[in-house]
Parts: C-alpha cells; structure tokens; sequence
C-alpha cells in the first residue's frame, strides 16, 4: 500500500488488477470530469451535480410525458414524513421557485394524516392530529364524473393561455413579470389547508377497536390504506384539489404489484401501480416519484439535506413473516441484492399493464364499484376464478353459520319458484355483513374476512352499504315494471 503523496506503480507481481479508486482514476459516467460519489448501479458512477440533473429529470420527465396536470391546476401532495414523499414536495418547492429553468405552474397543498389511533399511540403523542377518518360522509365512497382533457392539443391550448395570461398581467407598466406571477397564483393560495377539528375520545376509541379486532397484521394494513385514501380524497374535494400526489418510489410500486398479486387484486394492478389512478373519477391520483428507487431517493436526501420525518406504522418492528406486506418486502429487497435487476424488471411489467376492465364487468363510473377500494367489482357469475372464489367463501360462511345452530329463514330457503322478496331487506338489515361483503371485490372480500364483524367500519361505509343494498332492492323490484325500446324502436332513434 502506498503512502499519501508517493505514486502507485500497479499491482505486485501475482496480484489481480485493483480496481479504479473512485475519486482519483473512476470519472463522472455524465460529464467525464468531475469525481463520483453515488453509484447507483454496477458502472454507473455519477458526480454530485450530475446526479442532482438526473435526479430532477426523471421526476420532471415522468410529470411532462403525461401531461396530466395543467398550468393554474391545484394539486394535493400526499406527505407522510417519509424520504420518498419528503423528496417529492422538496422537487416541487425547487420547481415552483423563481430560479427554476422549468418551473412548475400548478398550485400545491400539502396534506398529513396522523395514523398514530390505529398504531396505538397516547393522545399525548398525537397532539397535532389533522384529521380523521371517522368525520367523513357516504360521498367520499361515490365516484364523479370528471371533465374530460379533451383532444392531444388540449395541454398546449392550456399552456399558451396561461402563459398569454402572465404576458397580459406583465405588460403592465406598474407590473413585473415575477409580480405579474405572484398575483395569478395568490387568488388560488389564500385558502391554506389548516388543522381539523381535533378528534373526539369516542371517534378514536372506535377506529381503535376496528383495528383491534381486526385478525391479522395483512388485514390492518389494508384497512389503513383504504382509509387513508378516503381521507385524501375526502379533503381533496371539499377544498378542489384535482390531482393528488403520492410519493410512490420504484421500489414500493414493486412489491406493491407483488403483494396485490398475493391478495387477489391482480385485476387492479394497472390502477394500484401505474402512473396515474382515475377510479376516484373527479379526482386523480399521480405518482410522479416511479421512477425513482429507494436507493436514488436516499442518496438524494443525504446528498442535499432533505429533511424527513419517522412516524411509528402499523407493521413498525413487525417480524418478516408477519403480514403479506412485510414479507413481499422481505422477499423484493433480498432478491434485489442478489440480483440487481430485480425491482426494475418488476417496474417494467407494472408499465405494460393496461386499464381496461374484464369482460362481464363494468367499465363506466355508472357501474358498480368496490365499496372499500373504488374499484369496478370484478365478482360475476361467469366462469372466472374470482366467481369461485366469492362462491366458495358463501358456502363455507353458511356452513359456519348452520353449524353454530343460526336458523336460516324459511323464505331465504325456498325454491326460485317461490317469492323470496318477502325477507330480502329484513335480512340485510338483521346482517349487515351480507350488504357490504356482496358490494366488495374479491381482494378486499379476503381482507374482511379477517373483520369478525362489519359492524366497527366507519360510519359512512355502513350508511353506503345500505343505501346502494336498498337501491339494488328496489331496482330489482320494479325491473319487471320498466318497459325497454326494442330493436326497432333503438335503430329508429340512432337513425
């Protein structure tokens, strides 16, 4: 080994080559100059500046090629204190500010839910709490019609108004372009999102004991995720927020598909891991952050001092084996030190899946949808594993219930020849886990079967649940009553 300040002739004779020592022969793969301090793959070496230009790229690229978020549009950031969703609201303030080459025109906000209720933390430690899900409404589980963007020209027609508007407030003598851009967003910003109302002692005893008795860790952690949703879609509507940033890495978008793929909802996976998620109809979810791996995300955060936060989660010192979710982690990361191409081929699959709906099931915002997830019920009658499935968990839960001596109606027994209108609603309303488990799709009727009880959900899903039950009844009711056009009758009107 030579000493600071000699020269190093090569290896001794019989030594293998040493390889270049990064910062003295290893170069920038970018720029071929400066010294690297990341590597993020086997020869892909990169200086700190050409890092921070990769860094930003991919993250601007990925929002310009969709173009689904326009100039004056406002848009929710999702932030859970995490170094994935830290780096996404820090790439959006060094967008928005004023030296940026590119800066970005929508108008943010942020939000934070304190999940501290559901992982058992003292309402000391939840002081700060911002909101919770229990003070929601039906409407957050109904779908809206959104306005469609409209042709491909759509974006540019909406870029050049904006800009033309900014032209039009700088050309004022009295006004300065930065000024000009200061008073078109400020109508837009005056209505900051601030702290709820903090929640009441029964609020959260309740979403205390939904999570409680829930059976498995699998169960809770899909729970805490469906609720979260509803929150932010929730506080997305009633303050008009059309898009809702999550920071969603490369890596978590991996085993995301991964341990949807073990719960069933292989059906959804375009939805649940793509780019942009339109179930929720008048508003969308991005994930912006896709491309970016864990590892680029950390050393980004390390490289330049983005700030984050830890808070304790549901699976926090959890075992591997103890949830679906922790031990498709487990079985990613591992997989992806051996093999480093791991979660990027992952990645690549979750790029060719397509949005498009099963044949049997509804495609419209008018069909019926998931009561938990939102998504487009994919239990049918028709010869699909999904059928089976639903099929077989009746059974079994008819079977628990005679053995346990409940008597089963007599009407509810009867033949198709006989009326069985008479105790439909009587015994929905005596079970009400029959109303919500036949509006769930079939990975989020596994999840409750970990429930023992619907009845510790939130009351907006159970007023849901029997609001569409009773609609249902009634469609059903007065079908025979409802006169349909016949052919001739349809083609006459088209023509």
């Amino acid at each position: 080994m030579c000493e600071v300040g000699e020269d190093y002739a090569g290896p001794a004779p019989g030594e293998p080559p040493s390889t270049p020592r990064p910062g003295r022969e290893q170069k920038c793969v970018k720029c071929k100059e400066g010294p690297p301090v990341v590597v993020i793959r086997a020869g892909d070496a990169f200086c700190r500046d050409c890092f921070k230009a990769l860094y930003v790229h991919k993250f601007r690229a990925m929002l310009g090629k969709n173009r689904l978020i326009f100039p004056g549009e406002k848009v929710l950031l999702a932030w859970s204190g995490g170094p994935s969703s830290s780096s996404m609201v820090w790439q959006v303030l060094e967008g928005l500010s004023q030296d940026s080459a590119k800066k970005l025109r929508f108008v943010p906000g942020v939000i934070f839910v304190d999940e501290g209720a559901a992982c058992g933390q003292s309402p000391e430690d939840r002081a700060k709490t911002l909101a919770e899900v229990f003070n929601l409404t039906p409407s957050v589980l109904r779908c809206s019609a959104r306005e469609s963007s409209g042709a491909k020209g759509a974006y540019k027609a909406a870029v050049d108004s904006f800009l033309q508007q900014q032209h039009n407030l700088g050309a004022d003598s009295n006004i300065s372009p930065a000024q000009g851009e200061e008073q078109l967003d400020l109508p837009q910003t005056q209505a900051p999102l601030g702290p709820a109302e903090f929640p009441t002692a029964s609020q959260t005893e309740a979403l205390s004991r939904l999570f409680d008795s829930a059976k498995t860790l699998t169960a809770k952690e899909e729970l805490l995720q469906t609720l979260r949703t509803h929150l932010i879609l929730h506080v997305a509507r009633i303050h008009g927020y059309s898009k809702v940033m999550t920071g969603d890495s490369c890596t978590r978008l991996a085993i995301k598909l991964m341990t949807n793929l073990a719960l069933g909802r292989g059906a959804f996976l375009a939805w649940d891991t793509g780019f942009s998620d339109e179930r929720h109809g008048d508003v969308v979810i991005v994930r912006p952050m896709r491309d970016h791996t864990l590892k680029e995300v950390a050393f980004y955060n390390r490289l330049f001092a983005v700030p984050s936060v830890f808070t304790p989660a549901v699976d926090t010192k959890a075992p591997e084996k103890a949830s679906i979710h922790r031990l498709m982690e487990a079985f990613i990361l591992r997989l992806q030190t051996q093999f480093p191409s791991t979660v990027s081929t992952v990645y690549r699959t979750s790029e060719k899946l397509v949005k498009a709906p099963r044949e049997g099931c509804a495609a419209s915002l008018s069909g019926p949808h998931c009561l938990l997830c939102m998504c487009a019920l994919d239990i049918d009658t028709n010869d699909s594993a999904t059928a089976f499935g639903a099929q077989t968990s009746l059974r079994l839960s008819q079977t628990s219930q005679t053995e346990a001596g409940m008597a089963i109606p007599s009407c509810c027994t009867a033949d198709k020849g006989q009326d069985q209108s008479c105790c439909r609603v009587a015994c929905r309303r005596e079970d009400p886990s029959a109303s919500v488990s036949e509006q769930l799709c079939y990975g989020c009727r596994v999840t409750m079967k970990d429930l023992p009880s619907p009845d510790t959900l939130p009351p907006y899903i159970l007023a849901e649940a029997q609001l569409r039950s009773q609609r249902a009844w009634v469609m059903q009711e007065i079908q025979e009553y409802l006169i349909e056009d016949s052919d001739n009758e349809a083609d006459t009107v088209q023509s």
